[in-house]
């Protein structure tokens, strides 16, 4: 190459060396892969998927025999258990002592009251102290389902619920009952009533709810849940006559824990109860497309009861 006018030794040493890359093209080393910036793939959530687990999943929280006016009651204490847990309030009756009275009904509203608008009530015998227990009925209005008859049924998440009156059973009960079940498409059943038909407590079995509780057994109802005693108890899966059935039978929880001013020894240990509490505190329960997990929360100290199980 010649150059038409002169050039110093550095700028000719410059230009020598970008010819020469020009011309050798595999002077330029390869970049490590640590150094190649990566695609990024972006995994989108299933809306859908979750949204339907949301939708599956509920929590209930439950008890009965719950406040007075009296400062024995202790339907206060309990509430402030209830405000720290978000979902669905069921009471197993005899809500408001001594007589579930428009003046009980305020004591009452004074504590567990602000929980109302997600309180799905059943009635006990004391709110039938009353004629037509009508305070009861007033109270809640159409959260208790149609006035004046006590059982009704709605569903929760993944779950089918029925509340039914223990106090005044009849066949038209017992007929709706079935037709309900019958229509119900959901997988799993819970029904919640005010007098036990298991219970190792002073107020004897309420025998009388054994139609109504083979009516759910032969229907696959899973949980049933019931006050009137005031303590804690959880019973074995079994059938409407008390006989341990693993596979179909109802897991029974008593929960008269809600307040009420006394509480109540237990006198005899009763086939298939497993777990024995007197104390006060909520029953709650986890609520999925194929079964639940309980916990039995005290006014005192960490969870006294806990398990699960898995619907029919």
């Amino acid at each position: 190459m010649n150059f038409t006018k002169p050039y110093s030794a550095a700028a000719a040493t410059m230009l020598l060396g970008l010819l020469a890359a020009c011309n050798d093209q595999s002077t330029e080393p390869e970049r490590a892969a640590t150094d190649v910036p990566q695609p990024t793939t972006v995994v989108e959530p299933s809306n859908e998927a979750d949204m339907a687990t949301a939708a599956a999943t509920a929590t209930v929280i439950a008890a009965g025999d719950i406040a007075g006016c009296s400062s024995s009651y202790r339907d206060e204490a309990t509430a402030r258990l209830v405000a720290g847990i978000s979902g669905t309030v069921l009471t197993l009756g005899d809500n408001a002592y001594p007589d579930g009275s428009t003046a009980n009904y305020r004591c009452y509203d004074a504590s567990w009251g602000k929980f109302k608008s997600r309180t799905r009530p059943s009635p006990g015998n004391h709110e039938y102290h009353i004629s037509g227990a009508r305070p009861y009925f007033a109270y809640f209005g159409s959260l208790a389902g149609p006035s004046g008859r006590g059982y009704y049924s709605f569903n929760l998440g993944s779950w089918h619920i029925v509340s039914l009156n223990s106090e005044r059973l009849s066949s038209a009960q017992e007929s709706w009952l079935k037709s309900d079940l019958a229509a119900n498409r959901n997988r799993c059943t819970l029904a919640y009533w005010h007098k036990p038909l298991f219970t190792s407590g002073p107020h004897a079995p309420a025998t009388q709810m054994r139609p109504l509780f083979r009516i759910l057994y032969n229907a696959g109802a899973d949980v049933v849940l019931s006050g009137h005693n005031h303590q804690y108890e959880r019973f074995a899966p079994q059938t409407p006559d008390g006989r341990a059935d693993a596979s179909r039978g109802i897991v029974e929880f008593v929960a008269g824990t809600g307040g009420s001013g006394t509480l109540y020894a237990f006198l005899s240990t009763k086939p298939n109860s497993r777990f024995r509490y007197k104390g006060y505190g909520v029953l709650k329960l986890q609520l999925n497309a194929t079964g639940y997990s309980y916990s039995f929360v005290p006014l005192s100290g960490s969870n006294k009861d806990s398990g699960g199980g898995t619907c029919h």
